[in-house]
């Protein structure tokens, strides 16, 4: 298969020097910025790789919704292949992209914009197709992972571990769509597509790691609790989607409490087959390369679609989700919430709620954080 490559960028770089190495590949034509064109195969024009009649399939890993989106399109439009590791246009124009692909008689492939090298969206989609998806989630950032576990193991405060993630490249200068939860949210979003051809699309229960201090990592690891940012996605007997970011205390022998350093662990549950687990790098050059790489071999052999041209985008209500939380707050606060025990810490309230529905906790504290007051919440996993 011939392939050319919109963006080289760290990603871009990475696809080319596996297309060079890969059998049955072959690199044609790299799109870079106008006055990057510096060598034969790089072109500064997605017209001229449209009308390219040897390229048979087109990588985007330029970032961003625009003008990925035009590029891609037309791409579409021009009879190429699209694969794309754009977690962001996927989420945003998902829908159109794969109704495009169907009219062209093209394929639209992107596992590589969810886990990186994990093969989370592509054993998903294959699942499918003789299994009914119970549930999707599980650490879906590695940045976030990082910093939770440098915060638990080696005893360093929220400010340290995000300089030492952004000094290794896990987080960007700017790490708000890592911290907060975003990027994690869009990739549950991917899942939801894939698992039950609804994409949620508002709605979310969204928290991150902002909150979190290393006096609170003291106290839950005083209990033998773990901390981990994990996503969750399903669908209930009625057809409503559920789709939600938050952290979760975790029993020190669980699966997730395992996942190390920027590793993800990403899962789902099918009716028959039970809980499948992956666990590996979630981003990254060659990780995230190697996916790409993955998603052009399944269009050689055929496979066309991982969301189908009728996908859905839905309202994620998560209202059906319930948790128990560990909260805490300052102690003139602490009737706000329903807590089923709880214990003063000085100026503080530490404790844990009664079983309060997702959607409910989430607009709890942000009307508490509305109001002026600091709060950091977890679910209780188990």
């Amino acid at each position: 298969m011939k392939v050319s490559v919109l963006g080289y960028g760290t990603v871009g770089v990475g696809v080319c020097s596996m297309l060079e190495a890969a059998e049955g590949m072959e690199l044609r034509k790299v799109l870079v910025r106008p006055g990057k064109a510096d060598k034969p195969f790089k072109v500064c024009s997605i017209e001229e790789i449209c009308a390219d009649e040897e390229t048979e399939a087109v990588v985007e890993v330029m970032g961003g919704v625009e003008p990925a989106f035009s590029f891609l399109s037309a791409a579409l439009r021009a009879g190429k292949h699209a694969v794309t590791s754009n977690k962001a246009l996927v989420a945003a124009k998902g829908p159109e992209l794969a109704k495009l692909a169907k009219e062209n008689g093209v394929g639209f492939l992107f596992s590589a914009a969810c886990g990186g090298a994990v093969p989370f969206l592509h054993n998903l989609a294959l699942a499918v197709e003789s299994d009914r998806i119970l549930s999707v989630g599980g650490i879906l950032n590695g940045t976030t992972n990082f910093m939770l576990d440098s915060m638990q193991r080696r005893g360093m405060d929220y400010g340290e571990a995000l300089k030492e993630a952004q000094a290794l490249g896990y987080a960007e200068a700017d790490p708000t769509a890592d911290v907060s939860g975003l990027d994690a949210l869009r990739k549950i979003m991917l899942a939801c597509a894939v698992a039950y051809n609804k994409l949620p699309c508002e709605g979310f229960s969204l928290e991150g790691i902002e909150s979190v201090t290393a006096a609170d990592v003291r106290h839950f690891q005083s209990k033998g609790l773990v901390l981990r940012l994990l996503v969750s996605g399903g669908m209930s007997e009625d057809g409503r989607i559920c789709a939600y970011v938050q952290p979760c205390l975790l029993d020190s022998s669980s699966p997730e409490a395992s996942v190390l350093k920027n590793f993800n662990m990403a899962k789902y549950r099918g009716e028959n087959s039970g809980d499948i687990i992956l666990i590996g790098q979630g981003a990254g050059r060659y990780p995230t390369a190697s996916a790409v790489l993955r998603d052009l071999s399944d269009l050689t052999h055929g496979r066309r679609e991982m969301m189908k041209d009728s996908c859905e985008r839905v309202a994620a209500d998560n209202s059906f989700c319930t948790c128990r939380y560990y909260v805490r707050l300052g102690a003139g606060s602490a009737d706000a919430l329903p807590f089923a025990e709880k214990e003063r810490d000085g100026e503080l309230v530490r404790g844990v709620t009664e079983r309060v529905p997702v959607s409910e906790m989430h607009a709890r504290v942000k009307a508490l954080r509305e109001s002026g007051e600091e709060v950091f919440f977890a679910a209780m996993e188990g």
